[in-house]
């Protein structure tokens, strides 16, 4: 059959189909198609707004959600577009407006719907509103062992671990297979230094469960140290192929541009030093002053602390990790880094030890004292 005689509501389905398959820009050509033949279609509109911010095209998205709204000013999934969309301006007022909106409408109900809006508001940091719709969306399913897990990632970032470690391990007790609270509750448990209650947690899983190098350090770490398995055993192999799966090496291109800026790191190096031995004895002072301000220190929750300068504090971090003999410090804050980005929502640069501490500083993972 041509497309010519396809509804809107088959265009509408083969879009979806292709935004399920991670097709967005296939998707995005069926719907720009099927407008040309309904340009009233509001569930088309609709569509191109999700594909346009699965592509991250927010202004267009904006657009196409409101023109949606515009045909029909109470349709649910356009005011749940809206909302992400403001939120990606920075506008959260004005997606919460928005997101109210669906609940005085009647939406409550609709789990899928309530578990959307509060997943755009956790990943905002907005964990109050969307800790709110979690709720909701619980009360109207208490045996949905996803949205009962998502209440507990959220009370963990708000701070409430005791509450965080119970919810999980409801959610567990729904649905004992449910790989992703398993290996949060892992984290979050090993985190608190409960590290007989991280194993149990984390041994339960499998090495394709896991889509985080963290997880699998942590285990292999404690069935290390807890069950004395040696280095090297048999067991370790799935784990370590995963590990290798997680961390791909560098491509040519990569490696050929890291070696690139370490050459020009190292003239700039060499130019610098030249500069002050010619003016050693005029910046002798300064150079005094600026040593005696180089050390800090950073403290962690569970009382570790660590003094230095920048460098030497990740050095430190580095030797005492489970991996340091296998990752170079790059490496070490780059997996860092993602475990913050997996535990916090916040993005940690790791160009160099001062960017990785205070990046960590502001993710709320330590603290720098000075």
């Amino acid at each position: 059959m041509s497309s010519a005689f396809l509804s809107s509501e088959e265009y509408d389905e083969r879009a979806h189909q292709m935004y399920n398959e991670g097709n967005f820009d296939q998707a995005l050509a069926t719907l720009r198609e099927g407008l040309a033949l309904y340009p009233n279609a509001v569930e088309l509109h609709i569509g191109v707004g999700y594909a346009r911010l699965a592509r991250d095209e927010f202004a267009w998205a904006r657009r196409s959600f409101e023109e949606a709204l515009v045909l029909e000013p109470e349709h649910e999934d356009g005011l749940a577009g809206l909302g992400e969309t403001l939120l990606k301006f920075g506008q959260a007022d004005a997606a919460k407006k928005t997101f109210a909106l669906i609940r005085a409408l009647g939406y409550d109900d609709d789990i899928e719907l309530m578990l959307q809006v509060g997943r755009a508001l956790f990943r905002d940091n907005e964990m109050d509103e969307a800790l709110e719709y979690f709720e909701v969306a619980v009360r109207q399913a208490p045996d949905n062992a996803e949205a009962v897990a998502l209440i507990g990632y959220a009370q963990h970032r708000l701070g409430r671990d005791d509450d965080a470690v119970e919810t999980l391990r409801r959610a567990l007790k729904i649905d004992a297979d449910f790989a992703e609270a398993r290996i949060y509750l892992g984290n979050l448990l090993y985190d608190r230094g409960d590290y007989d209650s991280a194993l149990y947690q984390l041994d339960r899983t499998e090495p394709d469960d896991h889509w985080d190098e963290l997880g699998i350090w942590r285990l292999l770490e404690l069935r290390k140290s807890h069950l004395r398995i040696a280095e090297g055993d048999p067991s370790f192999e799935p784990w370590e192929t995963r590990l290798a799966e997680l961390s791909p090496a560098a491509d040519v291109t990569e490696e050929l541009l890291l070696d690139l800026e370490t050459r020009f790191n190292e003239e700039d190096e060499r130019a610098a030093r030249e500069q002050l031995e010619l003016f050693g004895s005029l910046l002798g002072g300064l150079t005094g002053d600026l040593t005696a301000n180089a050390s800090h220190c950073v403290a962690f929750g569970d009382g570790r602390s660590y003094d230095g300068t920048w460098d030497e504090i990740v050095q430190q971090l580095h030797a005492e990790s489970s991996s340091a003999e296998t990752r170079s410090l790059l490496e070490f804050m780059q997996s860092e880094a993602r475990r913050g980005f997996a535990l916090t929502g916040m993005l940690i640069p790791t160009v160099d030890a001062e960017s990785f501490l205070r990046g960590s500083a502001d993710a709320g993972l330590l603290r720098i004292v000075h």
